[in-house]
């Protein structure tokens, strides 16, 4: 299956590297760490451009400019899985409706109000599935807003902790989505999307925090392994899929108000391939 979206790779750039961060950044309703985490709000006040945040990292490639990364975006603020719910109705809303939020695999949009357990019911997917590393819903990676979305909770049910790959079969609710047995392909809309969620994942959370070393690999079928597949894919997909208004807008909105850390992939997206 191809992808039909051919952004100018250029153009993406530019567009990325002249969004500004305002000055001061809120508090919102998160949480913060006992692990120094407290400061990244004020931290966040210090910076006027992408530019300035990622100073550290300027010059860097490979794993240099993963572990220059990983010490910018560790300092974060952090939020409840409760918190969570109230949460994704800000991040994912529909610009075209307020009161509804767009489903990350079925691109439906609906009502924030419907949030729940039911059938048809939007509930809190975990990109990077939360028992690859088994960290469950524990503040940290299982509450960490980078890779969590709105979706419906039968797609949810569907994608469960599979890797992302190529082909399988059509899934209902979810079109141009497809899965088998142990891989999930998500519409090529989100295909960048998810990767960018992913890897920002495996650079954030290295182990030295009390959570598992997440890492990539060029696999499916990782079962409870701290490891995501296949990158080899999700590299493709990051080049063919940039990041668009919708996966700018939430990065700003999850900086400046709940966790005051950025997705790194989202703001330069070449930096994928310059570590993996």
């Amino acid at each position: 299956m191809s992808i039909s979206r051919r952004t100018s790779w250029a153009a993406a750039l530019a567009a990325a590297t002249l969004v500004a961060i305002p000055a001061a950044a809120t508090a919102g309703t998160a949480h913060h760490a006992a692990d120094g985490t407290a400061t990244a709000a004020a931290a966040a006040g210090a910076y006027t451009t992408v530019d300035a945040y990622y100073a550290p990292a300027e010059g860097k490639s490979g794993a240099a400019l993963k572990a220059a990364l990983h010490d910018i975006v560790k300092n974060q603020s952090r939020i409840g899985y409760d918190a969570v719910w109230n949460a994704l109705k800000v991040t994912d809303q529909d610009p075209a409706n307020p009161n509804n939020v767009i489903l990350l695999y079925s691109g439906r949009s609906q009502s924030k109000s419907t949030n729940g357990g039911g059938a048809n019911d939007w509930n809190r997917e975990h990109v990077w599935a939360k028992s690859h590393g088994d960290f469950g819903t524990a503040t940290g990676p299982g509450t960490d807003l980078h890779h969590l979305r709105p979706e419906d909770v039968t797609v949810n049910s569907t994608r469960g902790n599979k890797d992302f790959d190529r082909g399988g079969s059509p899934v209902a609710e979810a079109p141009g989505s497809y899965t088998d047995a142990d891989s999930f392909e998500p519409r090529n809309a989100v295909k960048g999307d998810v990767a960018r969620m992913l890897l920002y994942m495996a650079v954030r959370y290295d182990g030295g925090d009390g959570f598992a070393d997440l890492e990539m690999n060029d696999r499916v079928d990782n079962g409870s392994a701290p490891l995501f597949g296949r990158i080899s894919v999700l590299k493709e997909w990051n080049r063919l899929d940039p990041p668009d208004a919708f996966e700018k807008r939430r990065n700003e909105i999850i900086y400046n108000t709940y966790q005051h850390n950025r997705n790194p992939f989202i703001d330069h997206p070449e930096w994928v391939d310059s570590i993996w």
